[in-house]
Order: structure tokens, then C-alpha cells, then sequence
């Protein structure tokens, strides 16, 4: 057996999703294609803040978890420098970002955030596009399944159900959604039908046209 990546996959999908559609909404309300009131302003600035919060945490996983497992594993065949250089990186954009979604709920305009989110977008897309095509080969090759088990539950402990759930259900495929039902059987069904209704009136809260991936 070989470790079951398509969680790690999805959520990579996930952010770097969230973080595009948010770059947009940025735009439109900074070109005032879009409005915010003070509720949907704030709305904006916790997704904002739970966002950069899982992003780091994920990293921060990485880093502390899953580079250690590969390293022991796969020894000279892997040099995860580069990658680690890029999580460094990460840190101050995210609090640079959280301040400015702070700003903005306070009644800022968002033209600091599109700045800031591109960067991000940006960022995301070309990191996580080498860290798979780098890494998930030799994690397939070389990872026992129990040492990526590890893994994945130190990265869940970190989430909140009622977020990450409804977002694998909107950013995965239907086949890729049918295998997560199949792995995880009826429990998981129950949980999305619970979550989905409160996921979809934030979204459209928050992103409006947008809110459709």
C-alpha cells in the first residue's frame, strides 16, 4: 500500500482556491465593482484571518511533521531547502495580510489587499504546484502508510470541522469526492449534508458573484 494523498491534494486545491477568489473580491471592492457593508466587511476579515490561520498551520506541519518523515525516509533523494525558504517567506505576507483585513473591517478600503493577496495567489500557485511535483512521488515511493498517517492527523488537529469539511466539498471533483466517501463511508455524507447549508450563506455572504467557485 501507498499513502492516500488526495486529502493533501484537495486542501492545496482549497487554499490556493480561497486565496484567488479573494485576490477578486479584493479588486472588485477596491474598484467598487462590489460593496461592503460593516457586517459583510467583517464577514470578509474572519475569512481572511481563518484562512492565513490554516495556511500557517499547514506549513507549520510540514515543516515540523512532514519534512522529517520524508527526510528519514527518502534520505539524499530529497532536498527540501527550497521549500522550506518558501514557507519562511510565508509568515510576515500572512500578518501583513491579517493587519490589512483588520483595517478593512474597520473601514479601509481593500486596494492594500489586492496588493497583498496577489502576492499571496501567486505565491501559493507556484509553491505548492513544486512541492507536489517534487515531493508526492518520492512520498509515494518511500513513505510508510502509518508515518503519513502521522502526518495527516497532526495537520487535522489543527482545523475546525465546520470549515474544513464544507471546503472539501466544494473544491474536490465528484470521483475524487466519491473516493473520500468510500474511505471515510456514511459519517462523512452526514457531516456535509449538517454543514453545508451555514457554508454556502457565508460564502455568498462574503464573496456575492464570486461565491461559485
Amino acid at each position: 500500500m501507498t499513502p492516500e494523498l488526495l486529502g493533501f491534494q484537495i486542501t492545496h486545491r482549497a487554499m490556493r482556491g480561497d486565496v484567488r477568489r479573494l485576490a477578486d473580491l479584493a479588486t472588485e471592492l477596491a474598484e467598487g465593482r462590489q460593496s461592503a457593508d460593516p457586517a459583510r466587511a467583517t464577514a470578509i476579515a474572519g475569512f481572511i484571518a481563518a484562512l492565513c490561520k490554516g495556511i500557517h498551520h499547514h506549513h507549520t506541519m510540514e515543516d515540523q511533521v512532514l519534512w522529517p518523515v520524508i527526510e528519514r525516509a527518502a534520505g539524499a533523494e530529497v532536498d527540501l531547502r527550497d521549500l522550506s525558504d518558501d514557507h519562511s517567506e510565508l509568515d510576515p505576507l500572512l500578518a501583513e495580510i491579517n493587519g490589512q483585513a483588520t483595517a478593512f473591517a474597520a473601514g479601509r478600503d481593500a486596494s492594500a489587499l489586492v496588493t497583498s493577496l496577489t502576492r499571496l495567489a501567486d505565491m501559493l500557485d507556484e509553491h505548492i504546484e513544486e512541492e507536489e511535483r517534487l515531493l508526492f512521488p518520492i512520498i509515494r515511493k518511500y513513505v510508510s502508510v502509518a508515518d503519513w498517517k502521522r502526518v495527516e492527523d497532526a495537520v487535522r488537529k489543527g482545523g475546525d470541522v465546520r470549515v474544513d469539511l464544507p471546503r472539501i466539498e466544494q473544491y474536490a471533483r465528484p470521483e475524487e469526492l466519491a473516493r473520500l466517501r468510500k474511505m471515510a463511508g456514511p459519517v462523512l455524507a452526514l457531516l456535509l449534508s449538517l454543514l453545508r447549508g451555514g457554508h454556502r450563506r457565508r460564502q455568498r455572504l462574503i464573496f456575492g458573484p464570486l461565491a461559485e467557485v
